[in-house]
């Protein structure tokens, strides 16, 4: 896998994993215990991915956030506790995946991996607040079920092309910034 793949599967990793951590965490150990994926042999940091514990544990993670991301008001509890957790995750996702022969290659996915799952983080926490004050309950369980299809799809795409991992990486990074964005903007409407 060349450089540009890597980072990019790292970047895709840390993005996704400020969405949903634990779909990331199950969906990537899942793809290498069954070599759905080719891992290069440098990314031997992830085997603990595949791991049956590792697997079951991120499985029970994935359906607790999958059932309380559905109910409103729930879910911005869930994303409040998870504001620390899954920067923290996605960060230690992108480091794992760099050469750990280079160690300024680390500390770069390090910072990068989660400065790009707490931007993906906030995206998705504001978003899912600002869906909260809608009366209607359809959209709060139309984003979440939206996020784990996009979620889960975007990431089984980044494993299979280096290049679709480049792809996946700007396009949730364009999401979220836009989302921000629009969501600074109605705030700041909101406000006066």
């Amino acid at each position: 896998m060349t450089a540009a793949g890597i980072l990019g599967l790292a970047a895709s990793v840390s993005l996704l994993s400020g969405w949903r951590l634990y779909v990331c965490v199950f969906v990537t150990g899942l793809a290498m215990r069954f070599g759905w994926v080719a891992l290069p042999a440098h990314l031997h940091a992830l085997d603990v991915l595949a791991n049956p514990w590792v697997i079951a544990v991120a499985g029970v993670g994935a359906v607790a956030e999958f059932l309380a991301d559905k109910v409103m008001w729930i879910d911005s509890a869930w994303d409040a506790v998870h504001t620390l957790i899954r920067p923290v995750g996605g960060a230690l996702l992108a480091l794992a995946i760099v050469d750990p022969a280079d160690p300024k290659w680390q500390v770069i996915a390090l910072l990068l991996g989660g400065g790009a799952a707490l931007l993906a983080h906030g995206a998705k926490a504001g978003t899912r607040a600002l869906a909260n004050t809608s009366p209607e309950p359809v959209s709060n369980a139309a984003l979440s079920t939206g996020g784990d299809i996009a979620t889960t799809g975007l990431l089984l795409a980044a494993f299979a092309s280096p290049w679709a991992a480049v792809a996946v990486a700007v396009f949730v990074l364009t999401v979220a910034i836009v989302a921000l964005a629009l969501l600074r903007g109605l705030y700041r409407r909101i406000a006066r």
